[in-house]
């Protein structure tokens, strides 16, 4: 008898797996402008953008973030990449019986202080408490929805001013020949701060969670234009999201390895412990899609804000091929397959 394991939770082949197979096709379809089985991070309805996401994190406090900043910032996140403005948010909290107040203290400080950091308020929500032993701790759930930016259609009118645009949203599927992809900074933070702090591994010291609401710095990528595409690289990392927008846009991708930023700490790390640093989580992180004559004016964007001052072009969309392929340092080509789970499991 088949039954659900950690990796179908963690992105990846595994979890789209679980997906295609085992939820989606119990579900009445209905036409709607995203819908759930374009595998979006978010869905639209009439205009109305909405998504969702459970927070199961261990430990719930780590460098640089804990289970209430990713619970918001994730969230938020997810609506942004869409092209849309987070208007609102609701949170549901399943607590333990045995939690200590003081934990559940903090965790809610840690909401409230990235709720309004992000201008985004927590508007509803639910509350429930399970037998000791039946949760580790906390669940959190956070739901949000949002509006068209002001901003996207400005942003797609310059685009079309280039070429044909497949979606009025950024979805995946809207990359073409010749798109610069962007990264708006150093990848694989998340997943090794917090892999570090909860084995002992002691690269915290060095390393940081990158949790952070992005959706300011997105405002302000739209108002150049020209952008197509976006993705914030959570479970199953960089590897993942790119290879989801290679498959739904029917393109190939080609990446410059050399020009990929990575934080030294996070480098040394994966290859003392054997992990890749592009299939592993991020959480403050995007990646960019956009048409070739805008990609430096979207950089110099980016490079003005502290959350996107190591971002850097890393590579373009291409019929070369039909998958996506790294070139190395060293000058050799490789396919850079998409991961079946995220290597570090319950990051977010």
């Amino acid at each position: 008898m088949k039954r659900v394991t950690m990796g179908h939770g963690a992105g990846g082949e595994l979890m789209h797996e679980l997906l295609s197979l085992h939820i989606i096709p119990f579900l009445p379809q209905f036409t709607v402008e995203v819908p759930l089985r374009s595998f979006d991070d978010s869905a639209v309805v009439d205009d109305v953008v909405f998504t969702m996401d459970g927070h199961t994190i261990k430990p719930l406090f780590f460098p640089g973030g804990d289970i209430g900043s990713l619970a918001v910032c994730g969230t938020i996140n997810d609506i942004s990449v869409m092209g849309a403005q987070p208007i609102a948010l609701g949170q549901s909290v399943i607590m333990e019986e045995g939690l200590e107040i003081d934990i559940l203290e903090r965790a809610m400080q840690s909401v409230g202080h990235y709720s309004e950091l992000a201008g985004v308020p927590i508007v509803t929500g639910d509350t429930k408490v399970m037998e000791s032993g039946a949760i580790d701790n906390m669940i959190i759930t956070t739901s949000a929805i949002g509006k068209r930016s002001r901003f996207l259609d400005h942003n797609l009118e310059v685009a079309r001013s280039y070429r044909p645009i497949v979606s009025n949203w950024l979805t995946d599927d809207n990359l073409s020949e010749g798109d610069v992809i962007i990264a708006s900074g150093t990848l694989g933070d998340h997943g090794i701060a917090l892999l570090s702090f909860r084995e002992g591994y002691g690269f915290e010291t060095e390393v940081e969670s990158d949790i952070a609401p992005l959706n300011k710095l997105i405002e302000d990528v739209l108002q150049v234009g020209g952008v197509v595409s976006m993705k914030d690289p959570t479970r199953g990392g960089f590897a993942n999201a790119i290879n989801e927008w290679s498959s739904k846009s029917g393109i190939g991708i080609e990446i410059e390895e050399a020009t990929i930023p990575i934080a030294e700490p996070v480098k040394n790390a994966c290859e003392l412990l054997g992990l890749d640093p592009l299939s592993i989580g991020n959480e403050g992180k995007i990646i960019i899609g956009v048409v070739p004559d805008m990609a430096e004016e979207v950089l110099e964007v980016l490079h003005q804000s502290n959350l996107g001052k190591n971002a850097a072009i890393v590579g373009k969309a291409t019929s070369k091929y039909d998958r996506v392929v790294l070139r190395t340092e060293v000058g050799g080509h490789r396919i850079l397959e998409t991961p079946i789970g995220d290597p570090v499991p319950r990051i977010c």
